[in-house]
């Protein structure tokens, strides 16, 4: 049971609407227009300084981790350096949009469009990519072939090095970039990371100074002798290390907000915190601090995390539906010598999560074939909660795979997740892991119409669509790149980047190539579809001769318009991916190989290599709405297989193990930057003991099939209608969308009916 804080706590967070802020777009503007002329990562820091020693800041009844990006929670952080453009189109649909509504006040439209919006016009990191862009690969994006992501908000997708801060500190950290400024004069980056720096400090002695002030007026003595160490410990961390685990969660809060202020980006994530806590975990139980306290102190690192939300556009919400943050924390894995790494502090984090119920941290565990059995029992218990979490990675790929990308064993051992189910080495790693979308399905569409009449064997189709999938790559690749550079000429990040192993080394920030690994990251989106496509052309037109090619473009040009017999015979005589049936499987584990092998061609403007992924968050809505009908049976516009590795919905029939199996036939090891795979259990088949050992046994046999991520959502559909019918009742509910989970309710119609519609398995 949660106590009467946390429970008061929680509920302040979905108190009020929320609300758009553009407390932050003022404060960097402000210090914009006076610093004119200045290279972009002065500015950049000296923008990041005016707003942390400007942006309001309260202590909230009751907290003990304090430190907000906004005062009210769950507000929608602006940033028109970013992209001016959406958001003054969107002004007046902000409250009424499909999906992320917000509030937003008529003084701050009027704000924007006279302020705000006029000076970014012509500025923003949008007009750096629109000016760069050529027209073939800006239709390609209008085909939704490729969908070209991070050109209108900051770049996160990346992991600190949070055990460098609580070892060092902050002042031992600004000696150490002062010397380098004393070796380096001329290095506008070193000057950079010490604005940064030195205004965290002074950020951090703004709560010191403020809950110091609160004490000294507080009368009731609990609350007062709270206070009294809120200030304590954040005038000490605000230069010295932190020695204890309180102080430890608190500096590791503090320089989370900051990483928001600095870039407003999403998936600056958490990493291996069971790891690199412990310690502090540990010394702290030694000295005699009561085990509920701790517990009661993570709860509240808890609530903090849901305080921050995304604000996107309306067409990036399509993708990135829920407010996604992608504050991911990993549990578990190996250590250095690839012994299993599980501790006290794993399992308490996984409690946590029980008693919370929120959507943020997107706790994530690493699974291998040493992963003792009371974790997988006590992470099934919580994912028979039904909150989507915790989700699943295997080590028994996920290593080799990183070890194929030529990362170090050492660091491969490492590997933690970014935002969704985006695999990176912590500390070392800026990845780009979210940079592209590539559509499949299309390209499939595209072949087939401009092919209709050439092709005389399901070979030569297949040989042509690989063709074409080379040729988009190619497009993809090429406005990756001019999106990474515009993120390198506009929105260079040097707080972030003194949190990066290499960039203080070599005197770089992140997006000149500062990190030891750089990577990015592309997706390629409708496998499960193509496979089961692919298998369907194969019969009925090469083998049965039920029907030629032109005649089958022809019927689905018209969206199957009369000839609803034949899209039924499609869909229930022809097997389907997700059924453990090979000569299904490998159609589709043959295009994501070759997707996958184009990709890694290509380096990137940081001199690192691209590396695919296949997850979709939640684009297989929106790409699916590009895509005409197809052999399968999909109707225009319907929806693609979801998660990206998942059988589409509704055709998995021969149980959750044959799921697994289809799965583990695709190359896994070539997947580098993440896949998903999503699976839905009937709160039945869970039940009871007997239910916790069937799903932990049902993740030790993922494990030995060498798939990278597994995923659950364990609810009834019946349930989710319900909520659908009557959301006010069910504000609460969690659900796994993609790679996060998010409150259902606060989900787009034709999103909540894709979760509903996901086969409901059973044992």
């Amino acid at each position: 049971m949660l106590s009467r804080r946390i429970e008061t706590l929680k509920n302040e967070l979905f108190k009020e609407k929320r609300q758009i802020s553009l407390e932050r777009a003022r404060l960097y503007t402000e210090s914009y227009k006076n610093t004119e002329g200045e290279p972009s990562v002065i500015r950049r820091a000296k923008a990041l300084s005016n707003i942390l020693s400007k942006v309001e800041i309260e202590i909230k009844d009751g907290e003990l981790i304090v430190g907000d990006r906004t005062v009210q929670p769950r507000s929608g952080v602006a940033s028109p350096e970013m992209s001016p453009y959406w958001i003054l189109e969107e002004l007046d649909e902000f409250s009424t949009r499909p999906q992320d509504r917000f509030e937003i006040s008529q003084e701050d439209k009027e704000y924007f469009k006279n302020e705000l919006y006029p000076y970014w016009s012509g500025k923003s990191l949008k007009d750096y990519c629109n000016e760069h862009i050529p027209q073939n690969i800006k239709d390609t994006v209008k085909a939704k072939i490729i969908a070209l992501n991070q050109t209108d908000k900051g770049q996160g997708h990346i992991i600190p090095d949070y055990s460098k801060l609580l070892k060092k500190g902050l002042k031992a950290m600004i000696n150490e970039v002062k010397e380098k400024i004393n070796e380096n004069e001329d290095n506008y980056f070193y000057r950079a990371s010490l604005i940064t720096l030195e205004a965290a400090r002074d950020y951090i002695l703004r709560y010191a100074k403020l809950s110091e002030e609160m004490a000294e007026k507080e009368r009731n003595l609990d609350r007062k002798k709270e206070l009294e160490e809120i200030s304590r410990i954040s005038y000490k961390i605000s230069e010295d290390k932190p020695d204890t685990f309180y102080e430890a969660l608190q500096l590791f809060w503090y320089i989370s907000v900051i990483f928001q202020h600095e870039s407003n980006a999403s998936s600056i994530s958490i990493g291996r915190f069971d790891k690199y806590m412990y310690p502090y975990y540990k010394k702290s139980l030694e000295e005699g601090i009561d085990i509920e306290f701790i517990k009661e102190l993570l709860r509240c690192l808890y609530i903090k995390f849901n305080t921050i939300v995304a604000l996107r556009s309306t067409e990036s919400a399509k993708y990135f539906a829920g407010f996604p943050t992608g504050y991911t924390i990993v549990l578990g894995g190996v250590d250095e010598n690839g012994r299993a790494s599980v501790n006290e502090l794993s399992y308490i984090m996984l409690e946590i999560l029980g008693d919370i119920r929120l959507p943020q941290p997107n706790l994530s565990i690493r699974v291998n074939e040493n992963t003792p059995m009371d974790f997988l029992i006590k992470a099934s218990e919580i994912i028979r909660l039904g909150t989507g979490m915790p989700q699943v990675f295997n080590d028994e790929v996920n290593i080799p795979s990183f070890l194929n990308r030529g990362v170090s064993l050492y660091d491969s051992r490492d590997y933690a997740v970014v935002g969704c189910v985006e695999l990176s080495i912590p500390k070392k790693t800026y990845g780009l892991h979210d940079i592209a979308l590539f559509n499949l399905l299309k390209v499939f569409e595209i072949t087939l119409r401009e092919k209709k009449s050439e092709i005389g064997s399901f070979e030569e189709l297949l040989e042509k669509l690989k063709e074409n999938i080379s040729k988009y790559v190619k497009d993809m690749i090429e406005g990756s790149n001019i999106v990474d550079m515009a993120h390198r000429q506009c929105a260079p990040t040097p707080f972030l980047s003194n949190f990066i192993n290499g960039c203080i080394e070599k005197g770089m920030d992140v997006t000149e190539g500062g990190a030891i690994y750089n990577f990015s990251g592309v997706q390629g989106i409708g496998a499960p579809n193509l496979s089961d496509s692919l298998y369907v052309i194969k019969k009925a037109v090469f083998e049965e001769k039920l029907i030629t090619l032109k005649e089958l473009v022809d019927i689905l040009e018209s969206n199957y318009e009369g000839r609803e017999d034949l899209r039924q015979r499609f869909i229930n005589k022809y097997p389907k991916y997700g059924n453990d049936i090979d000569e299904v499987d490998y159609l589709g584990s043959e295009v994501l190989s070759h997707y996958c092998r184009e990709v890694e061609k290509y380096k990137n403007i940081r001199g690192g290599i691209f590396q695919p992924g296949s997850y979709t968050v939640s684009a297989h809505i929106p790409l699916g709405a590009a895509v005409g009908a197809t052999p399968d049976g999909r109707m225009k516009g319907e929806q693609l297989s979801d998660g990206g590795l998942s059988p589409m919905v509704g055709r998995d029939k021969n149980g959750p193990t044959a799921v697994l199996k289809s799965v583990s036939k695709l190359d896994n090891y070539l997947t580098s930057n993440g896949s998903l795979l999503n699976v839905k259990f009937s709160p039945q088949a869970l039940e009871g003991v007997e239910g916790i050992k069937k799903l932990a046994g049902f993740i030790r046999a993922f494990s030995r099939l060498k798939i990278q991520h597994v995923q659950f959502n364990v609810i009834s559909a019946d349930t989710l209608r319900e909520a659908q019918k009557h959301p006010e009742k069910y504000q609460n509910l969690v659900v796994r969308v993609a790679g996060y989970s998010a409150i259902f309710v606060e989900l787009d119609e034709a999103i909540q009916n894709d979760i509903i519609r996901r086969t409901e398995h059973s044992f």
